[in-house]
């Protein structure tokens, strides 16, 4: 497929929710790295699975049973394809990447393989997600948390890596792209490093999965995770891709149904990959509907999603630098889609309000990322990120909505 204008507005009509009006003007939505917006094959996955097959699943012996566990259990295998997993089972479907994050933090403090003295390494740029879940197990165990710097461009700052990096370091924690500056981190080089060193890899990839090839694999990672809602499915199921060796070694995550072989009152034993860490009745619906939005990513393949949203960085870069007064964060290289921004004078609540006035959706706020808007000396930015049907027009509206709403709070 070229995506050429009119591909990209066949693509757009493929979302519902995009053809509405916003306090009287046509929605300009630029908060992707927020939540994705579903197209039609999406919803309709949604419904299909709620109008046609709608059971609980693995434990029925009734048709509806063994339809709504077919297509759970096909939805995994089309996920591990998409990361190009080894097996399918090591796929595990949570809530969202927090919930995956979580998980692993959570096993690894009742494994006992992280104890006092050891050490924890995370980035300066990692959401609250990527931060708290690592602080509770140093608080839980004694480790200590180490964090690598990054440059006033928004990029790690690999200069001490060699330092920060020891024999007592369990895990390596980052992003695979900053949500708040947009910056694709060279994880290939901390996973080469985090090895050398013995320590297990977990990488954040809720803002690239939807806009890159992934490939485990290649990565050599020990752990990836990602979030639905952030690659054009609903919201409320998540990944947590993991090493099949390091998954059958940590302790189960949650206790009930599902995740148990055989239940006495004197002991229980645990089920295989994945259900060990899958306990309860899943979110079928959105593991199912998140397999049709990889499905449709691929049909327009990744390739051309990345070049087209490039596309419109690069014209609402070169535009938004003369915008008088405007501040840019995250200058990187290497930088995905994604604008955040400050004007001089201007409380980022205040501009980004005035834009929705206009029709224009962004976020404000720290995006989850305090600890990196104080290594700028900042409270927050305005976020504009892009999807693949946004169009030109869209940073056409972005650019008149910033000087409006700048000239009005001048």
């Amino acid at each position: 497929m070229s995506l050429d204008s009119s591909s990209i507005k066949k693509i757009r009509s493929q979302f519902p929710i995009l053809a509405q009006e916003v306090n009287g003007s046509p929605l300009t939505y630029l908060d992707n790295a927020a939540t994705t917006h579903n197209p039609q094959s999406v919803i309709d996955a949604s419904t299909r699975y709620y109008s046609e097959l709608n059971s609980n699943i693995h434990r029925g012996a009734h048709h509806l049973s063994r339809e709504a566990t077919a297509a759970h259990e096909a939805a995994r295998d089309t996920i591990a394809k998409q990361l190009n997993a080894p097996h399918s089972h090591e796929v595990i479907f949570t809530s969202g990447t927090t919930d995956s994050i979580n998980l692993v933090a959570t096993t690894l403090t009742l494994s006992g393989k992280i104890k006092a003295g050891d050490r924890v390494l995370i980035s300066t740029m990692e959401h609250h997600s990527n931060i708290v879940p690592w602080q509770m197990l140093c608080e839980q165990t004694g480790a200590t948390l180490d964090v690598l710097p990054i440059t006033n461009a928004g990029e790690w700052d690999l200069t001490d890596l060699d330092k920060l990096l020891t024999e007592r370091t369990k895990i390596v924690a980052v992003n695979h792209v900053s949500n708040a500056l947009g910056t694709i981190n060279p994880i290939e080089t901390i996973i080469s490093k985090a090895k050398e060193y013995g320590a297990f890899t977990l990488i954040d990839g809720a803002q690239s999965t939807a806009h890159m090839e992934i490939d485990v694999q290649s990565l050599g990672c020990d752990f990836y995770a990602f979030s639905g809602h952030k690659c054009y499915a609903p919201t409320g199921i998540g990944v947590l891709w993991g090493n099949e060796d390091i998954l059958n070694e940590l302790p189960p995550y949650k206790g009930g149904g599902e995740m148990i072989k055989q239940v006495t009152f004197e002991k229980t034993t645990y089920n295989e990959l994945p259900f060990k860490y899958e306990a309860g009745t899943p979110n079928i619906e959105g593991a199912i509907a998140l397999a049709a939005a990889f499905d449709w990513i691929n049909d327009i393949g990744l390739e051309n999603i990345a070049a087209h949203e490039h596309h419109l960085l690069e014209i609402a870069t070169a535009e938004i630098k003369n915008i008088e007064g405007i501040k840019l964060y995250g200058t990187a290289e290497k930088k995905a889609a994604v604008l955040a921004f400050n004007i001089d004078g201007v409380h980022h609540y205040d501009l980004g309000t005035l834009m929705d006035q206009m029709g224009v959706a962004v976020r404000t706020g720290h995006h989850c990322c305090q600890p990196l808007m104080a290594r700028f000396g900042i409270q927050g930015t305005v976020r504009a990120s892009f999807a693949i049907y946004n169009t030109e027009e869209d940073v056409e509206n972005l650019i008149k909505a910033i000087k409006k709403a700048s000239m009005m709070l001048s």
